[in-house]
């Protein structure tokens, strides 16, 4: 079996590491942390039992091992009381590391237990990127399959997607509690896959899915808190101009886009493959941004007027505009959305990625195919090094 270096570092404290399903959380952490470790998978029922009902037994179980100095639980969701004592522990003896995973944070906001208050670093998980892959990525199989571990190691990728959203439905949502129809919520699920990439138009969604507008808007808010979902707001900073008010969504990965969205004979092959590679750009820009670590914020850009850039980046040292079309040859009016932006933001940095084979420099933006920038987005990098 392939084994692929994740670009996720140790911080070097106790961390929350939190990825949706599939996402490697426990390859990573077992290749990781191989000695002076104890370890804790609340996915198996005798240790959910024990600890569910008695969660101060891991104070014992620490005590009982003094020579074990890096503490993991795995899925911390399932019982969200032992963070009541991972924080006593933390306050007691500050040479216990401890490593919390989980899928969901739902759960844990629901039950109001302390998020540790500050004294452990938030990091995430994300799919593959296609620089941790190197030659082994296929741009086209991405594109169809996304990039998740547990699907691209698969020998049917499909058939393992599908079976991901089943597990995703029955466990993460339906044995969780998360929410009260879970028939509801599959439909809801096939509706919001048409609103991929696209601005949210709550009303519509919850009409469609045949749920009260409140129910909409917790179904998204449960997409985001297992993970499966964005939410991209708008970039407003030194606006000059009036702009849409509404966030954009988009799956987490784009397989997984792929196999909930239905599709028939009325449906264009090249619509679904142009959110499609927009969504696989988003989701390298996600963990790119999340391993970088420097606090970049990332956004899209969008007048009422309808002029827009698919995506901006915005932190301490940089401003950089991305769009990204499902196009072989540029036209001018594909460079539209970064032309304005430019005028508005003359210090931005502006990329078009498309689905060409060359780097051109048009109108002062730089052109690049779109898998050759994916290859090169590397955590260590800035996004200008990466062109």
């Amino acid at each position: 079996m392939e084994v692929v270096k994740r670009f996720f570092n140790d911080p070097g404290v106790s961390y929350f590491l939190f990825g949706p399903r599939g996402t490697g959380k426990s390859t990573w952490l077992k290749m990781q942390y191989t000695e002076d470790v104890l370890y804790l998978d609340l996915l198996s029922p005798d240790l959910f039992r024990l600890y569910s009902a008695r969660p101060e037994r891991l104070k014992e179980l620490i005590d009982g091992n003094p020579d074990k100095k890096i503490v993991i639980v795995d899925e911390i969701q399932k019982v969200p009381l032992l963070l009541d004592v991972v924080h006593q522990i933390i306050e007691e003896k500050r040479n216990i590391r401890f490593v919390l995973t989980g899928s969901s944070s739902r759960k844990l906001k629901q039950t109001g237990v302390d998020l540790l208050a500050g004294r452990a670093a938030y990091k995430t998980l994300h799919p593959f990127m296609a620089s941790e892959l190197g030659d082994s990525f296929d741009f086209e199989n991405a594109l169809k399959y996304g990039l998740l571990p547990l699907v691209h190691s698969s020998a049917n990728p499909v058939e393992t997607l599908n079976a991901y959203i089943v597990l995703y439905l029955n466990e993460e949502i339906k044995m969780e509690g998360l929410v009260r129809n879970i028939g509801d919520f599959s439909r809801f699920l096939e509706i919001i896959s048409f609103s991929n990439a696209s601005i949210i138009n709550t009303s519509e969604i919850a009409r469609e899915s045949q749920v009260g507008r409140k129910t909409a808007e917790s179904y998204i808010s449960v997409l985001e808190d297992i993970l499966l979902s964005y939410k991209l707001p708008v970039f407003t900073k030194r606006a000059k101009r009036q702009l849409i008010s509404h966030p954009k969504f988009y799956f987490f990965d784009v397989g997984v886009y792929k196999v909930i969205r239905p599709s028939g004979p009325l449906d264009s092959p090249h619509e679904i493959d142009g959110i499609a590679l927009e969504n696989l750009v988003l989701q390298h820009l996600m963990a790119w941004n999340a391993y970088h670590g420097n606090g970049n914020k990332l956004y899209y850009w969008k007048t009422k007027a309808g002029v827009e850039v698919d995506f901006v980046i915005y932190g301490s040292d940089t401003l950089t505009a991305i769009e990204v079309k499902n196009t072989k040859n540029i036209r001018s009016n594909d460079l539209k959305g970064l032309k304005t932006f430019k005028n508005d933001y003359p210090e931005a940095n502006c990329l078009f990625l498309y689905r060409g084979n060359e780097k051109l420099m048009k109108n002062g933006i730089l052109c690049m195919p779109c898998d050759l920038f994916l290859k090169n987005l590397i955590p260590d990098k800035r996004i200008k090094q990466a062109t």
